[in-house]
């Protein structure tokens, strides 16, 4: 398993699949996951002759569990070094939830040189919290409540979060997937406790405006209107709208999750993107 060895002796955890001299697609985990949660995207566009690349992030799966750096510049400086170390050109990047503003921070900080296009899923850009500003973002106490629900039974909570809204498994007439949820637990509990913990104000205090409205390459926004963890009104509306070239596609009764839920629909709109 390949792992690279950044600037300050953390090693980070990466899968490189597919056609090795295939057009590059790169993809950023959410919280708090890892690559393995892009595993049916990464298998089908391999398959149609891509090069694959996800990551794990500092703290997340098989990278290292520093005890600091569990912030979105730290995130996507490991990131520039990452694509450096394999020439990473002409390619496509795809964030979700948390790795979509690690998409967005990562284009906004170190340009578009590398990359073509983009995708956001689910993305929490362009801020989470509730501000005089941001009204339609979620109250801190929201995520003050993660907070202590990790400090309380992390465990629990982590079966909590998936057995739920992540998926969508709270509402009426859906079927449920035990084997979602286990995977979604497995992989939390892989994370470090202080990645996982840090890594809640990260995701939902950083604003990414600025970064949005400097990417100057076509966005695809995926984002279900059902969206329990990152509301489709706070994010992927908003982000459309700052975005200088986006196009927005909205998941009917979609989920956090669509791309683990609605795997063939997103699929096929990730192909028809790439290829356009």
């Amino acid at each position: 398993m390949p792992y690279l060895k950044l600037r300050d002796g953390a090693e980070l955890f990466y899968k490189d699949w597919g056609n090795r001299n295939g057009a590059i697609i790169t993809f950023s985990h959410g919280w708090p996951l890892s690559s393995d949660n892009w595993e049916n995207q990464m298998v089908y566009l391999a398959d149609h002759g891509y090069r694959v690349i996800a990551h794990d992030r500092r703290g997340h799966g098989r990278s290292t569990q520093t005890w600091h750096g569990n912030n979105m510049d730290t995130f996507v400086d490991d990131l520039e070094e990452l694509f450096a170390h394999l020439k990473i050109k002409d390619a496509v990047m795809i964030g979700h939830s948390h790795g979509g503003g690690e998409v967005t921070h990562y284009l906004g900080k170190h340009g578009t040189n590398r990359f073509k296009k983009a995708v956001l899923v689910g993305a929490v850009p362009p801020l989470m919290l509730k501000t005089s500003a941001n009204a339609e973002g979620l109250d801190k106490s929201v995520f003050d409540s993660f907070r202590q629900a990790m400090h309380k039974d992390r465990a629990q909570f982590f079966l909590d979060v998936p057995s739920g809204p992540f998926f969508g498994f709270n509402r009426p007439g859906v079927q449920k997937s035990e084997g979602q949820i286990r995977s979604w637990w497995q992989q939390g509990m892989n994370t470090s406790f202080k990645s996982a913990y840090d890594s809640i104000k990260d995701f939902s205090e950083t604003d990414f405006t600025e970064d949005l409205k400097k990417i100057n390459i076509p966005v695809l926004v995926l984002h279900g209107d059902d969206d329990q963890i990152v509301p489709i009104e706070a994010a992927g509306l908003k982000s459309a709208k700052l975005l200088p070239q986006s196009k927005l596609k909205i998941y009917k009764g979609g989920s956090h999750a669509i791309h683990n839920i609605n795997v063939d629909e997103v699929n096929k709109d990730l192909l028809d993107f790439i290829k356009s």
